[in-house]
């Protein structure tokens, strides 16, 4: 449904080039198409392709951080059947939009200022012997994709060319019909006003009055059409889009409804105590700072075998609403999210071509050091950690 003005949200450059506004667009694009790595990925091809300064990237991607925690604050709202498991999932929920717009406003005004992330990723890339590499390796989708593909395919080069500007993409529908396509490229006789227009390097020549000479054309062949429900069907992208979000978002609650009732049956009596313990307990004296760290590492790991922080911080929000995990466990966890889902943006980054690859990864690592820097802020002295006392008061407020 957003695809379309997310591609024209980028379009206008001298927007861009205020870092405030690239910050709102970032968080609008990403709450439009529900996923940061696909806003990330656009503004790394954007910053590939030339359009965009690394710079002026930075702010975007700032902002794409904060539009990613919109889904599990959506998720909470699933448990507002029970004020206090609200009160908690909501304060689970908030706790990763506060840590990231707390990041934001001390981190923005710095990189206006000073340009720390772009000097500090410039320095790190200039330091690296960089060549192509692959696409990023697909871990949970290969379960996901058979079942997805079935239902839609849709070609996401239409959102980066809409936003890269070439204006035969407007009229492209976003859903894949052609899976197997070929492209042809030959040689074709044109007439020329006179021998100055003719292409340079084929031949060129005179009949009668006419100047003649040859272009190269590349047509695209469709040889096979795509399988899924919507490729025979003649339908808008709006219209296929509002049908699936309809759909999408039934299943989705349905599931949610059913995976707090579920927990809620099996965490009954004993078997809550002995989880509560096992999840919430700290490293005895003298390491319990340790394991914040820990959790850090398990939300980035889990994180990137999902390929989405919103999956995976979707996922902790019932549990901390259920008092499983507590608020300062579920902290570090989300923490660890915000880095595991940069780790996609670095892996495609990787696969840019080469001339463009420096950039591509500079911008990619902007959002891994802006990260690293919001919870060196927020999180390694306790006092600091103030995301979790603003996010237990709005959950307070909230469920009142």
């Amino acid at each position: 449904v957003g695809g379309k003005a997310a591609g024209d949200i980028f379009q206008d450059n001298a927007v861009l080039s205020n870092p405030v506004a690239g910050l709102v667009i970032g968080v609008l694009v990403t709450v439009l198409v529900q996923s940061s790595s696909t806003s990330s990925s656009i503004v790394v091809s954007m910053v590939s392709s030339g359009l965009l300064e690394v710079q002026s990237a930075v702010p975007v991607i700032m902002g794409a951080n904060i539009g990613t925690s919109v889904t599990n604050t959506i998720v909470a709202m699933m448990q507002a059947g029970d004020r206090n498991e609200f009160r908690r999932a909501f304060a689970g929920a908030t706790v990763h939009d506060f840590f990231n717009w707390l990041s934001v406003l001390i981190l923005l005004p710095l990189e206006a200022a000073t340009g720390v992330l772009y000097k500090l990723t410039k320095i790190v890339i200039d330091s690296f012997n960089i060549q192509g590499g692959d696409n990023a390796p697909d871990l949970l989708n290969v379960i996901t994709d058979p079942l997805t593909s079935a239902i839609i395919e849709l070609d996401k080069t239409v959102i980066s060319d809409i936003a890269t500007g070439d204006p035969a993409a407007r009229n492209k529908s976003l859903i894949k019909i052609w899976c197997k396509t070929e492209k042809i490229t030959t040689l074709l006789n044109i007439t020329v006003p006179s021998a100055a227009n003719c292409t340079i390097g084929v031949p060129c020549w005179v009949e009668g009055n006419k100047t003649w000479t040859q272009i190269n054309v590349t047509e695209t062949i469709n040889l096979e059409r795509c399988n899924h429900i919507f490729a025979y069907a003649n339908l808008p992208d709006l219209a296929v889009g509002l049908i699936l979000l309809a759909l999408s978002l039934l299943i989705l609650c349905t599931c949610l409804i059913l995976i707090v009732k579920l927990l809620n049956s099996m965490l009954k009596g004993q078997v809550a105590v002995v989880i509560k313990k096992v999840l919430n307990t700290d490293f005895p004296f003298p390491f319990g700072w340790v394991t914040g760290y820990i959790a850090i590492l398990v939300g980035a790991g889990m994180t990137f075998i999902v390929q989405s922080s919103s999956v995976f911080t979707s996922a902790i929000t019932p549990l901390v609403g259920i008092g499983v995990i507590s608020l300062e466990r579920a902290y570090p966890l989300t923490l660890g999210s915000n880095i595991g889902t940069t780790t996609t943006a670095i892996l495609a980054a990787m696969a840019a071509p080469g001339e463009t690859l420096a950039n591509s990864l500079q911008i990619a690592l902007c959002h891994f050091f802006f990260n690293i820097a919001g919870i060196l802020l927020w999180y390694p002295i306790p006092f600091t950690r103030i995301p979790i006392r603003l996010a237990r008061a709005l959950g307070n407020r909230t469920a009142n």
